[in-house]
């Protein structure tokens, strides 16, 4: 019973394995509807069409989709290659399971470090275009600039600003009237949906660096136990497979040809038995060693 403890935990590290490569699975899920709405997602596309090439929104908005989907790929891929290589015992596919989890873990980390020292700079890239296209409203009433304030403070719900450095008079005051009025200042309301995307986007990243190390452990774990010769038999025992250095296995033919006839002759004792224990001769019976 000592000796099966081991292999025992072998066990409940595949059953743990097969489990997380699901939630991997569904953490990939989830950070590609992250990557999807924040470039097909109304509020950050309004955005899009509203804002410039030369504004660094634009460079922005298109890293942060190529990463979150880049990271999406490689979690759906580790989880795949994991599962497989539990269920087929396949060295290779844990190797590359294994890989796949520390990429992702080595970018959400470089993720989560430009991002605790850049916190403010996704919003001040987004608010600096709402003022661009503000400030274009005030002068032009009746332009594209309108059109695109209006459909960012529709979308957001809001209207206006309260900034000391916004324009003040008749004109800005035409850009809310009636129920428009009543909503909240599109600063705030605008620091407000980045907040909570922000959020959303560091809860992912902090379960996704706790389970990337879990997958890695258990992973490499595998691996090591993969490469020592184990295996489950039908009867859902783990065992290892040994191996003597120096035995070779015997020949699979049990007749071979002699040099001087035809006939097929019965190999040697020396043949069959190489000096590894537990091997037997033609009959049966255990080779013992003869002196000359």
């Amino acid at each position: 019973m000592a000796t099966m403890a081991p292999w025992s935990r072998v066990r409940v590290a595949k059953c743990q394995m097969l489990v997380t490569s699901f939630f991997v699975l569904l953490l990939g899920l989830s950070v590609a509807t992250l990557a999807a709405l924040t470039y097909f997602g109304a509020h950050f596309a309004v955005i899009g069409r509203a804002s410039s090439n030369r504004t660094p929104y634009q460079a922005m908005h298109r890293w942060a989709f190529y990463t979150t989907s880049s990271l999406a790929g490689l979690l759906a891929l580790g989880a795949v290659l994991g599962a497989v290589a539990t269920v087929r015992e396949a060295g290779g596919l844990m190797a590359g399971a294994f890989l796949c989890f520390a990429l992702v873990f080595g970018a959400l980390v470089q993720a989560a470090f430009w991002g605790f020292h850049n916190r403010t700079q996704v919003e001040d890239a987004v608010l600096d275009v709402y003022d661009l296209v503000y400030e274009r409203a005030v002068r032009n009433l009746s332009g594209t600039p309108r059109q695109q304030l209006v459909a960012i403070q529709d979308t957001f719900l809001c209207c206006g600003k309260s900034s000391p450095f916004s324009l003040l008079g008749d004109t800005e005051a035409s850009l809310c009237r009636g129920q428009q009025a009543a909503r909240q200042d599109c600063l705030r309301g605008i620091r407000s949906f980045l907040t909570t995307h922000r959020n959303i986007a560091c809860t992912l990243t902090g379960i996704s660096l706790a389970i990337m190390v879990y997958a890695m452990l258990l992973s490499s774990f595998l691996w090591f136990a993969i490469r020592s010769g184990g295996s489950l038999d039908r009867k859902g025992k783990y065992t290892l497979s040994r191996r003597v250095p120096g035995c070779q296995a015997p020949e699979r033919s049990f007749f071979r040809h002699s040099q001087g006839s035809p006939k097929l002759q019965p190999p040697p004792g020396a043949d069959v038995v190489h000096g590894c224990p537990g091997t037997r001769g033609r009959l049966g019976v255990p080779q013992l060693p003869q002196d000359d």
